[in-house]
């Protein structure tokens, strides 16, 4: 139940964040306090909010209703999503800047998602039969 409840909830979360980024890139980039200064920039926020957001929120609500792929849901989440905490936690730490909620708020979602999935995949690596759901 944990692990379908993470998968759903980032489901939601990265889809709905990533179509809002593919339609508006412009949105994530204020709100991360990024300029778009040409076209190329519009393309990578569109791209990597917008696109890879999107792919990811799919992969996790079809993850979690698949049972060939949960696990590998998990595991997505944990690595994927991880290893963009450390990486946000390690600029923030090397930053000469004060960063804003925006980060904090990024960084406390991520590392609460990656634990989930963590224990999710330490107490059953496989989802119950639908029958026992």
């Amino acid at each position: 139940m944990l692990g379908k409840g993470i998968l759903w909830l980032s489901a939601v979360m990265f889809t709905g964040y990533g179509v809002l980024s593919l339609v508006s890139p412009a949105t994530p980039a204020d709100f991360a306090g990024l300029g778009i200064l040409n076209g190329d920039g519009f393309a990578e926020i569109g791209a990597m909010y917008g696109g890879l957001q999107t792919g990811l929120g799919l992969y996790c609500g079809f993850a979690a209703i698949n049972r060939e792929f949960y696990r590998a849901g998990l595991v997505l989440l944990v690595v994927g999503i991880g290893a963009l905490t450390l990486a946000r936690l390690l600029s923030l730490m090397l930053s000469p800047d004060a960063v804003s909620a925006y980060t904090w708020g990024a960084l406390s979602y991520e590392s609460l998602t990656t634990i989930v999935a963590l224990l999710a995949l330490k107490t059953r690596g496989r989802p119950l039969p639908a029958a026992q759901n």
